[in-house]
C-alpha cells in the first residue's frame, strides 16, 4: 500500500495573526478617510459616519474587517457626540424664544408622539424589535440614537440605515420645497452658523471641559441608572455648563468630533453579515413609507406651530423638519428667516428626542416582553 502524503495544516502564529489584524485595521481606516474626504467634498451631512458605515459594512460582509471596535472608544464616542449637542443649549438661543416656548415644546412633543407611533408600526415587522423599531424611526438626533441602540439592546445596523435614510430624504427635498413650494430665494440671507460649541476655544482648552463632561456625566448616569449613560450622562452635564455660562469658549474640536462619528460608524458597520443585509432590505420599504409619513405630519405640525406662535409657514416648516439640523439652519441662514428662532425649535426638539427616547424605548420594549409573556 502506498504512503498517502497528507499536507500538514498551517497553524498562523501570534505574529501572523496581529500582522492580518493590523492590515485589516490600516484597510478601515485608510478606505474611511477617503470616504469621509470625498463626503466633505460633495457636503454630505455627517460624511465621517456615513463613509465609517459603509466602509465597515462592506469590509465585514466580505470577511476582510476587523471583529469589533473596543468597547471604551464606542462609549468614548457617545460622550463626545452628547457634549456636542450638550453645548448647542445655548442661553441666547433659548431665550429669544421668549413666550413662545410653550407651543415650540408642545410640537416638539407631538413630533416625539408620532416617532414613537411609527416605531411601534415598524416593530410589527417580524425583522424588528420594539427597541429598534422606537429609535430608528424618532425624528431626531441620528448620530446619537446611532450610538446609544446597542446600549439600550437594539439592533444598530438597523437604526443607523433607517436614520439616515431619513436623514438623507430630509436633507435633499427640503430645498426643493424651499425653493419650489415656498418660492424664496436662497441666495439673499445672511450666513449663520449654528455649531455643536461655544465660542471655539483652543483645542488644549477644550479637552479637560470634555473629560468633566464625558466621565463626571456617564459616573453619574451609571449611579443614577438611567438608560444610556454614556449619552445622557455628557448630555445633562454639558447642557448645564453651557446654560450655567460656564463654558461660552468650549467646543468640541472638529477633528474629534469627526473621529468620534467615524467610530459610531465602525461600530453599526462591523456588525453587517449578510444575513443582516437581507433583513435591512426586508425592512426598507416599510421603512421608507413610515419615513414619508413623518415627514408629512411634520409638515402639518409647522402649519400648527405656524398658527401658534405668528412665524411664517417657511419658518415653521424649517422648525420642524424631521432632521438634517446643520442643512436646515444653512437653508435658514440662506432665506433671511429668523434663524434664531429655527434653531431654537430644532435643538430643543433634538435634546427632547435624544433624552425621552431612550427612556421610551425601554418602556416600550418592557411593555412588549410582558405582553409576549402574558
Amino acid at each position: 500500500m502506498n504512503d498517502v502524503h497528507t499536507p500538514e495544516r498551517t497553524v498562523p502564529t501570534r505574529a501572523s495573526r496581529l500582522r492580518r489584524h493590523g492590515l485589516r485595521w490600516a484597510a478601515l481606516i485608510a478606505l474611511s478617510a477617503g470616504g469621509w474626504a470625498l463626503g466633505e467634498s460633495i457636503g454630505l451631512t455627517a460624511a465621517g459616519l456615513f463613509a465609517a458605515l459603509i466602509v465597515a459594512a462592506a469590509l465585514a460582509v466580505t470577511g476582510w474587517g476587523p471583529s469589533r471596535v473596543p468597547r471604551p472608544l464606542g462609549k468614548l464616542a457617545q460622550g463626545v457626540l452628547a457634549s456636542a449637542v450638550g453645548l448647542m443649549v445655548h442661553r441666547e438661543t433659548i431665550a429669544a424664544l421668549g413666550s413662545l416656548w410653550v407651543p415650540v415644546v408642545s410640537i416638539a412633543a407631538a413630533t416625539l408622539v408620532i416617532s414613537v407611533a411609527a416605531g411601534a408600526l415598524l416593530a410589527l415587522h417580524r425583522d424588528v424589535d420594539a427597541v429598534t423599531g422606537s429609535l430608528a424611526m424618532t425624528a431626531g438626533g441620528a448620530t446619537g440614537l446611532v450610538a446609544m441602540a446597542r446600549e439600550l439592546g437594539g439592533d444598530d445596523r438597523i437604526v443607523a440605515v433607517v436614520q439616515y435614510l431619513r436623514v438623507a430624504l430630509v436633507v435633499v427635498s427640503m430645498p426643493m420645497i424651499v425653493t419650489f413650494g415656498f418660492r424664496a430665494d436662497t441666495g439673499t440671507g445672511t450666513a449663520t452658523a449654528t455649531d455643536g460649541g461655544g465660542g471655539g476655544a483652543e483645542w488644549y482648552v477644550a479637552l479637560p471641559f470634555l473629560a468633566l463632561f464625558i466621565v463626571g456625566g456617564t459616573a453619574a448616569a451609571s449611579l443614577l441608572r438611567l438608560p444610556a449613560p454614556a449619552t445622557l450622562g455628557p448630555l445633562a452635564v454639558s447642557a448645564g455648563f453651557e446654560l450655567g455660562g460656564w463654558s461660552d469658549a468650549v467646543s468640541v474640536p472638529p477633528m474629534l468630533m469627526t473621529a468620534a462619528l467615524i467610530l459610531i460608524g465602525w461600530q453599526a458597520g462591523l456588525a453587517f453579515d449578510r444575513a443582516s443585509l437581507r433583513a435591512i432590505g426586508r425592512i426598507l420599504p416599510y421603512a421608507a413609507l413610515l419615513t414619508f409619513l413623518i415627514g408629512a405630519a411634520c409638515a402639518g405640525l409647522g402649519i400648527l406651530l405656524a398658527h401658534l406662535t405668528g412665524a411664517s409657514l417657511l419658518e415653521a416648516y424649517l422648525a420642524t423638519t424631521p432632521g438634517g439640523l446643520a442643512a436646515v439652519l444653512a437653508v435658514s441662514a440662506s432665506t433671511s428667516s429668523n434663524v434664531t428662532f429655527v434653531a431654537a425649535a430644532q435643538v430643543l426638539r433634538l435634546v427632547i428626542m435624544l433624552v425621552t427616547t431612550p427612556i421610551m424605548a425601554k418602556a416600550f420594549a418592557h411593555f412588549s416582553s410582558r405582553r409576549r409573556r402574558a
